[in-house]
């Protein structure tokens, strides 16, 4: 009988969105916290902050909390918070299969916009990435003034269960503007020599 793998600990904060295990990484100071806590005020339990141990059990990744932290969110200017007092029992779960991985990345450079690449505008920006042996969804979103980041991570959490069930809006969106080109092209007058 083969030795279970140790777990992988990574860096950020894992909550369970919609049903979705998404683990919200970053650099330190970027609004990792401040995301979590807004995302606990909309119902979406903690199951880790800082630190969650991954293991594989069959085709999944499950997260859960070191014992010592579990419960507790540490957020600038407010210190370290006790989740289950603030926002009551339900709002710390002890484990959650991973889902998605999204990292907030830092503002983008004004001289070269991160929204240039239109294939990024239809696609987002998008990458699978292996950990514990699986490959997982991994999204970066980048922190720009006025972002709603909370609707922004519920959203890419409905969007990834509907992607886990087959269905995809870029190609949707896409095979749409060609079956309107291609009725367009049809619709024109025969060239005249």
């Amino acid at each position: 009988m083969s030795t279970p793998a140790p777990p992988v600990t990574r860096h950020g904060v894992f909550m369970r969105v919609w049903g979705l295990g998404v683990l919200l990484m970053g650099d330190s100071g970027v609004g990792k916290s401040e995301l979590a806590l807004e995302l606990l005020a909309r119902g979406h339990p903690l199951v880790a902050d800082d630190a969650t141990e991954f293991v594989r059990q069959g085709p999944h990744v499950i997260g859960h909390c070191p014992e010592v932290i579990s419960g507790f969110l540490e957020a600038r200017s407010l210190g370290i918070l006790n989740i289950r007092k603030i926002f009551g029992p339900r709002s710390v779960i002890q484990s959650a299969a991973l889902g998605l991985m999204i990292a907030l990345d830092p503002p983008p450079d004004p001289e070269r916009p991160w929204w240039s690449d239109g294939m990024e505008r239809i696609m987002g920006r998008r990458e699978t990435v292996r950990l514990c042996g699986v490959d997982l969804p991994r999204l970066s979103i980048p922190i720009r003034v006025g972002h709603n980041l909370a609707v922004l991570v519920e959203t890419a959490c409905r969007d990834q269960q509907i992607r886990n069930g087959g269905y995809r809006a870029d190609r949707d969106f896409a095979a749409r503007q060609l079956r309107a080109i291609r009725q367009t092209q049809s619709d024109l007058p025969p060239e005249t020599p």
